[in-house]
C-alpha cells in the first residue's frame, strides 16, 4: 500500500501522464478533425467548381478556347464575362438519370454562382426585363438528386429567353431530348446561346440577350449518330425538324469544335458531317400541343 501511495504521490506533480496523456492527445486530435475537416470539405467543394478539377464527363468537352471552364459536379460550362452567361454547357444524359428513383422536386431557387471569378449574372438582372430565366442544362435532366437539380439553378446556367421560346419550342426540344436519351440509353449534350457582338443587354450586369440557341446531341451506342438544332429566341409554330442540322453546320455557326476529344478523327468526320432525320423520331403530339397550347 505504501508503494502505491508513493507512485501516486509522484504522479501529482505531472500535468498529464500515462493513459490520461493518451486520452488528451486523442481528444485534441478529434477536436482538430472536427474543425479542419469541414474546412477541407469546403475547399474541395470550391475546387470542384474550378477549371483545374475534374469530373467523369470532362473528356468530351468542346475544344477549349479563351473562356474559363468551370466543372460543376454534374455538368461543365464555359463562362463568358462579356455576355454574363455560359457560352456552352456540356454533360451526359443517360436513361439511368431519367429513370432514377426518388426524383426530387424542382426548387425554382435561383442563386448567384460564386465560383465564377468575375461574378455571375444575378437574379435581379432579369427583374422587369421582359425575359424569362432559361435553363441551358434543364432542371428535369438533373432531378435524380437534390444537389444535381439545384446546380441547374445557378445563374451561370441561365440565359434570357423570350417567354414563348422558353415555354414553347425550347421546352419541346428539352422534352424531346429526354425521350431520345431514354431510347438511345445515353446522349452527349452540348448546348448554349449563340453569342455575338451587338446583342441587347439587360440588368445592371449587362446580360446579353441571344437571338439563337443551339443544342447538339451525340449518340455513340449502337448506330452512331448525331443531330443539332439552332433555335430562334422567339415564338415558333414551325416543326422542330425545320431547325435540325448536322453537327458540322452548327459548329460553323458557333465557331466551336464540340466533340473533338470523344471520337477518332475519321469517325468524327463521318458522324458530324451528315444528318439522317429518319434516325430521330419526333413526337408529333407534343408538336401539336406546343402550337395549340404552349404558344398561346
Amino acid at each position: 500500500m505504501a508503494k502505491f501511495q508513493s507512485r501516486h504521490s509522484k504522479s501529482k506533480h505531472r500535468l498529464f501522464s500515462g493513459p490520461l496523456r493518451l486520452l488528451v492527445l486523442i481528444g485534441v486530435a478529434l477536436v482538430a478533425a472536427l474543425v479542419l475537416i469541414p474546412r477541407l470539405n469546403q475547399i474541395l467543394d470550391l475546387s470542384s467548381q474550378s477549371s483545374s478539377t475534374g469530373n467523369s464527363e470532362r473528356f468530351y468537352l468542346p475544344a477549349l478556347g479563351s473562356l474559363p471552364i468551370y466543372h460543376k459536379r454534374h455538368y461543365s460550362l464555359a463562362y463568358s464575362e462579356q455576355h454574363e452567361q455560359a457560352a456552352w454547357v456540356a454533360y451526359e444524359l443517360t436513361v439511368e438519370h431519367l429513370n432514377a428513383r426518388n426524383k426530387v422536386k424542382r426548387s425554382d431557387y435561383f442563386k448567384d454562382d460564386f465560383s465564377i471569378v468575375g461574378g455571375s449574372a444575378q437574379f435581379a438582372d432579369y427583374k422587369r426585363s421582359g425575359f424569362t430565366k432559361g435553363h441551358l442544362v434543364p432542371a428535369a435532366d438533373r432531378n435524380y438528386s437534390l444537389e444535381a437539380m439545384e446546380e441547374t439553378f445557378l445563374m451561370s446556367n441561365i440565359s434570357p429567353q423570350k417567354y414563348h421560346c422558353n415555354a414553347g419550342i425550347w421546352r419541346e426540344l428539352e422534352e424531346q431530348t429526354r425521350d431520345w436519351a431514354r431510347k438511345e440509353r445515353a446522349l452527349y449534350i452540348v448546348s448554349g446561346p449563340v453569342l455575338e457582338s451587338g446583342l441587347h443587354k439587360i440588368g445592371r450586369n449587362k446580360v446579353s440577350v441571344p437571338k439563337y440557341y443551339f443544342k447538339a446531341l451525340l449518340d455513340l451506342d449502337g448506330d452512331q449518330k448525331a443531330i443539332a438544332f439552332l433555335i430562334p429566341n422567339e415564338k415558333s409554330d414551325q416543326h422542330l425538324r425545320e431547325y435540325a442540322m448536322s453537327i458540322d453546320d452548327v459548329e460553323e455557326v458557333i465557331g466551336l469544335d464540340l466533340y473533338h476529344e470523344l471520337m477518332p478523327d475519321q469517325t468524327e468526320l463521318k458522324i458530324e458531317s451528315g444528318l439522317d432525320l429518319s434516325a430521330w423520331r419526333f413526337d408529333e403530339e407534343r408538336f401539336r400541343r406546343r402550337v395549340g397550347k404552349w404558344n398561346n
